[in-house]
């Protein structure tokens, strides 16, 4: 019996250290060694950029099982670089499921259907927006708006539906993925959607600020104001952000539930595990 090898190719990345991080027998594959470093993870790495096949081609050699968080408009590749008996996980994006056309929604749609064309054993996964994961700017980003405003601007007074994943919960489907037999597009995503303006309620909570009153905006404006964000103590926040806060983000995680066996943590949980090292 061949012994398992795994792979992660974009393993500085915040998903991709977090795995290689449950996984400490893995393969590390990574464009920057400087930056896996920083990671501060013993594994010695394989340096390969997935547009260099060759390369890639020899850092995958061994592999057994392969999970890609490197953006899915590269599953062509990878697939073209890995041995043809090894099982693959890709991390996707439910921006395949958007309606306002971008190039990284097109290029997730394109990673899938070149899996899906494929053939080869193995799952992509959409993620909604990932919270908790060591450096993230989701939730983070949003507490940091909420200390230095009043007020919280949202297009449509933050009406739209949003439903967090915990990146904990990322990575155990990551893993129920690489070790099951699931086959084909699986979306994850938290328990339940909820507005925007609970979200930010939610988040206000949870790292110890009062919860902002919501000054509801159109869209519009507000892409017209986010250059004001450039300034120095305001996160940037660019038009197509601020567009695709006036669409739902609600999914059914049927498949997540009983085909992985992953039952995705509240958020309240979820943000008290986020906010924990910073509380006072």
């Amino acid at each position: 019996m061949v012994a398992e090898r795994v792979a992660i190719i974009g393993a500085s990345g915040r998903s991709g250290a977090a795995l290689a991080r449950a996984l400490p027998g893995c393969i590390p594959v990574v464009r920057d060694a400087q930056r896996w470093a920083a990671t501060g993870l013993a594994l010695a790495p394989r340096i390969a950029d997935i547009q260099q096949h060759d390369a890639l081609r020899r850092a995958l050699a061994d592999a057994t099982h392969i999970i890609s968080t490197a953006h899915a408009r590269h599953a062509g590749a990878v697939i073209a670089a890995s041995p043809p008996g090894a099982r693959l996980v890709f991390l996707g994006s439910t921006r395949r499921f958007s309606r306002w056309p971008d190039a990284h929604g097109d290029g997730v749609r394109a990673g899938e259907a070149a899996f899906l064309a494929s053939g080869r054993a193995g799952v992509m996964l959409h993620p909604t927006m990932i919270y908790g994961a060591e450096g993230e700017n989701n939730v983070q980003r949003l507490a940091a708006v909420m200390k230095r405003l009043p007020v919280l601007p949202l297009p449509n007074g933050g009406a739209s539906l949003v439903q967090p994943i915990h990146q904990s919960d990322v990575s155990a489907c990551v893993l129920a993925a690489l070790h099951g037999s699931a086959q084909g597009a699986i979306t994850i995503a938290g328990p339940e959607a909820m507005t925007y303006a609970a979200f930010c309620a939610a988040i206000a909570q949870a790292c110890g600020l009062r919860p902002r009153p919501v000054l509801p905006l159109p869209a519009w404006a507000l892409m017209a104001a986010s250059p004001l964000t450039r300034l120095p103590g305001l996160p940037r926040i660019g038009p197509d952000e601020i567009r695709r806060l006036t669409e739902d983000k609600a999914f059914d995680i049927t498949m997540m539930r009983e085909t992985l066996g992953i039952s995705p943590m509240p958020l309240a949980e979820g943000l008290r595990q986020t906010f924990r090292p910073f509380s006072p």
